[in-house]
């Protein structure tokens, strides 16, 4: 399903403004400027690459490394950008980033027909919806990431699971627990833990906040005390207390449960994780913490997001990249030219062959580059996913929703049928400024 673009009409004037600011930021410059891209760690060769591709003969495309948690990426963004600082023009964001940071007036949306090649009808629906803040583009989607539920097949056909039909979180912790396996997961306290606990409500037809009023900043109106809330916490609640939770499940992040799919003893896991995982243990062949040969590799499994309640839709964890341009850089048209290149069909397609990050653009998938590094099912239904997966709250107040989350679910041993009611409190005194992180 694709998201209807934002249409505009360019006029003659609209052009020739552009033409000018070009031209003024060339001619107010001395010699050619460098654009610095503030990227995160992950696939940083393949970025620097691009970089040295989209350079052009009117300005550089320099890469500038953000540290690699994503708090503390945005801490270093939002300083820099609240500073007005004009050497901050292009950013690699998180999607939760976005919505705060177009609300500060701290990105420079694109506008006229550049908007409409952003969100173009080839953009999948997920990574076209993030980029939007009140009917305006204000960042470019890169590459989108969702999660899978990878498995040990051996472990799937013990257990007598048919994995070609959705699966639950209960079948796969009870088949885990019988078995000889594991459940992997995310379940320390940080961005990742949210991440897991938000599909699991909109999993069973909740959110965290009521989706109509979520733009509302501190006024939106907190849903998560619900039934759907109350599942979510009871499947927590029921892996925290099953034999099948890893043996760091309160610390557990993405490169530990990496770990527990091929180990010296057991029957592996089921694990849900990001896109990356097919070339992380297709690299690892025969090495320390993959498959000891190719025949286990071909023992790796992948299927649909677990469902939360039996017969409704799973919705999968969105996330990824979006490339934005600085409110403050000296060379805006620049930047935003470069943005529109560091995120095309090119760049798109070496994102996903080289580090496993999937495309925002559902074209690319049917590059035969992309179909020789991916088994044609895993491709399917990882644009499925993203196509069909479930956004975070998209509000400029998510920093203190996440951090007020965190603080109220975790550790995931303590969850349980009343968590869903504290977190809604707390949140409510945060959101109307009463309580403090």
């Amino acid at each position: 399903m694709k998201v209807r673009p934002i249409r505009r009409l360019v006029t003659g004037v609209a052009v020739a403004a552009l033409s000018m600011s070009m031209l003024a930021a060339c001619g107010g410059d001395s010699g050619k400027p460098t654009l610095n891209w503030y990227i995160n760690p992950d696939g940083q060769e393949t970025l620097t690459a691009i970089a040295e591709r989209c350079s052009t003969d009117e300005y550089d495309i320099e890469i500038q490394l953000l540290p690699s948690s994503a708090t503390d990426q945005r801490t270093q963004l939002a300083r820099r950008l609240a500073a007005e600082d004009s050497s901050t023009d292009l950013m690699s964001l998180d999607p939760v980033f976005i919505p705060e940071f177009a609300n500060a007036n701290w990105l420079a949306p694109f506008e006229g027909e550049l908007a409409d090649q952003v969100v173009d009808d080839d953009v999948l629906k997920g990574p076209a919806e993030i980029v939007q803040w009140e009917d305006q583009v204000v960042a470019a989607p890169q590459w989108s990431n969702t999660q899978v539920l990878w498995y040990r097949k051996s472990l799937a056909e013990a257990a007598g699971l048919d994995m070609s039909q959705p699966v639950t979180w209960d079948q796969i912790i009870d088949a885990a627990a019988d078995h000889d396996g594991t459940i992997g997961v995310q379940a320390s306290k940080y961005e990742a833990y949210v991440v897991w606990i938000n599909s699991l409500i909109q999993g069973a037809g909740g959110n965290i906040l009521d989706p109509s009023t979520v733009e509302d900043g501190r006024d939106a109106k907190v849903t998560i005390d619900s039934e759907a809330g109350k599942a979510a916490a009871a499947v927590i609640e029921k892996l925290a207390k099953s034999t099948a939770k890893q043996p760091d499940f309160t610390t557990s992040n993405e490169g530990t449960s990496l770990g527990a799919m091929f180990p010296e003893q057991g029957a592996g896991e089921f694990m849900t994780n990001w896109t990356f995982v097919y070339k992380n243990y297709e690299g690892l062949i025969g090495k320390p913490g993959g498959p000891k040969d190719e025949a286990q590799f071909e023992d790796l499994g992948w299927a649909r997001y677990p469902e939360t309640v039996e017969g409704e839709e799973s919705r999968p964890p969105l996330g990824g990249i979006a490339i934005g341009v600085g409110a403050y850089t000296k060379h805006r048209d620049f930047a935003q030219q470069a943005a529109m290149c560091v995120t095309d069909a090119d760049a798109q397609v070496a994102l996903g062959v080289n580090n496993g990050f999937m495309p925002s653009r559902g074209s690319v998938y049917d590059s035969e580059e992309l179909k020789k590094a991916f088994p044609p099912d895993l491709l399917t239904l990882f644009s499925q996913s993203i196509d069909s997966a479930g956004t975070r709250p998209k509000s400029a107040f998510y920093s203190q929703i996440s951090s007020a989350l965190q603080s109220r679910w975790h550790s995931p041993s303590s969850v349980g049928a009343g968590t869903p009611k504290k977190s809604a409190d707390f949140l409510n005194q945060i959101l109307k400024g009463e309580a403090l992180l």
